[in-house]
């Protein structure tokens, strides 16, 4: 196992943090966006389901502004531990809210009206986010950040609400499926809380690749102790999907 290199060279290391706030800040300037358009389509459409991805949208903001905080300091190793704090509270914060409004909705059997502003920024988020999740997470993960990579899964955490959103919306606009919605932000909060978990654990999957091969024993392995599986590979994102 000689001549395995355990961490980016200082140069590498360089990069990769410009890399890590570059995406934070493309992460920060779309979720904004998108936040802004699904609260108030939400709003319009009394849907529980948008009303959570809007918040997920504005947590997604406090996420990569916390990022952006860690690698603005000179050690972001530093800050590391309180950045997955923030991230996994995030995490807590929508699942409490968007489980909250859903029950409400159930319990009073109120349907969500159709939305099709609703519908056109979930699809649009579909297709933008997977992508971005991944450089992120490529980055962080060559890096060895902890932080960077929770919160590429807080970004591709959007890529799964997107779809489930989608689901919803269209479910209640075709079919008439009032409890759709609502049925869509409770499976938004259960993502939601298992990744805070994980987050506020430091369970991510963030060893360098070289690192992971030796704790794993096989050379070139991405997977090392501790490292989720879904994670563990550096291939590009396919379809619109996860």
């Amino acid at each position: 196992m000689t001549g395995l290199q355990m961490s980016p060279a200082p140069e590498r290391s360089a990069v990769l943090s410009r890399r890590i706030r570059f995406f934070a800040a493309a992460t920060i300037t779309y979720n904004v966006i998108e936040a802004v358009v699904a609260l108030w389509a939400g709003g319009v459409a009394g849907s529980a389901a948008l009303i959570g991805f809007g918040l997920d949208s504005v947590i997604e903001v406090a996420s990569a502004v916390a990022l952006s905080w860690q690698f603005a300091s000179k050690d972001p190793e530093r800050r590391e531990h309180l950045t997955l704090r923030i991230i996994a509270l995030s995490f807590f914060a929508l699942a409490a809210f968007v489980s909250a409004e859903a029950i409400r909705s159930l319990a009073a059997g109120e349907g969500a009206e159709q939305s099709v502003p609703g519908i056109v920024i979930a699809a649009l988020s579909l297709a933008i986010m997977p992508a971005l999740s991944w450089l992120q997470r490529r980055a962080g993960r060559e890096l060895g950040s902890k932080t960077a990579v929770a919160d590429s899964k807080q970004t591709l955490l959007c890529t799964y609400l997107s779809a489930v959103l989608l689901a919803g919306l269209l479910l209640n606009a075709t079919v008439g499926w009032w409890w759709a919605d609502a049925a869509a932000a409770l499976v938004i909060a259960a993502i939601a809380v298992r990744e805070g978990i994980e987050a506020w654990r430091g369970d991510v999957c963030c060893t360098v690749p070289a690192r992971g091969a030796m704790d794993a024993g096989l050379e070139g392995s991405p997977v090392a102790g501790g490292c989720c599986t879904d994670y563990a590979t550096d291939a590009p994102p396919t379809g619109n999907g996860s």
